[in-house]
């Protein structure tokens, strides 16, 4: 009897450091100390990053080799900027099999006609492409002062449906949770959406409203030169054939 009491005691004590590690981790998490995301990542069979100048000359051959399936390709921002290596890197990617797209970046000072002309002027055509994505986040001092909720709405709404008209496609939306909070979440249903969430998958909290995820901006990958050493990787919630199917212009 006593060899079995010690023995309970033992289990008993394992199971509350398992429960006070899970408590811990759960918190650093939550509390944003902890990136566990390359781990849940892995789950997803396709996976893709997105990329702007900051990269400086891709390789894109390179890039392939390390099982990217798709790239979200900066375009445009507001009405009048064009990424400085945008045009370098709609090129060089054709000579891949990577699924390729093109995102403009949404102004909040700045007209969604003028916007969305910016983007298809830039883009052109999107035949064997990705469907336009739309990335709508604070920068500047917009986090600390947002713009109405309503006039936001409006634009984003005229900006997407121009888009959608001239490319025949459903954009995409890309965005942060404060933004999506905001803006999005009670107005913008139809629109697929993809979340960017470094921290933890965001099924925890959004019960699967999300088609892209973007789960990392710590990356680091072979193929790329730019002043920044990291990349923004992804994963689809689905395999290559519902990609394609759902999001590739023929």
């Amino acid at each position: 009897m006593t060899g079995n009491k010690g023995l309970h005691k033992k289990i008993g004590t394992a199971a509350l450091a398992a429960g006070a590690a899970a408590l811990l981790f759960t918190g650093l998490v939550l509390g944003k100390a902890v990136r566990p995301n390359v781990l849940f990542a892995l789950g997803y069979e396709v996976q893709g990053v997105d990329l702007s100048h900051y990269q400086g000359t891709v390789d894109w051959a390179r890039l392939e080799e390390q099982e990217v399936d798709f790239a979200f390709i900066k375009a445009t921002e507001g009405s009048s900027y064009v990424d400085e290596r945008f045009y370098e890197n709609w090129k060089a990617a054709e000579g891949t099999e990577i699924k390729t797209g093109a995102y403009h970046f949404f102004s909040f000072d700045s007209p969604a006609e003028t916007q969305a002309q910016m983007y298809i002027d830039t883009v052109g055509e999107l035949s064997g492409r990705l469907v336009p994505v739309v990335d709508v986040e604070y920068y500047g001092d917009k986090e600390e002062s947002p713009p109405g909720r309503e006039e936001v709405a409006e634009e984003l709404g005229k900006l997407l449906r121009a888009l959608e008209e001239h490319y025949q496609a459903r954009p995409i939306i890309y965005t942060t949770y404060p933004v999506w909070e905001r803006y999005i979440r009670n107005g913008f249903a139809g629109y697929p959406l993809w979340i960017r969430n470094v921290y933890y998958p965001p099924d925890i909290d959004m019960k699967g409203r999300w088609v892209f995820w973007q789960y990392t901006d710590r990356a680091v990958l072979e193929g790329y030169d730019g002043a920044e050493k990291y990349i923004d990787k992804n994963v689809f919630a689905g395999s290559m054939e519902e990609l394609e199917e759902r999001f590739f212009i023929p």
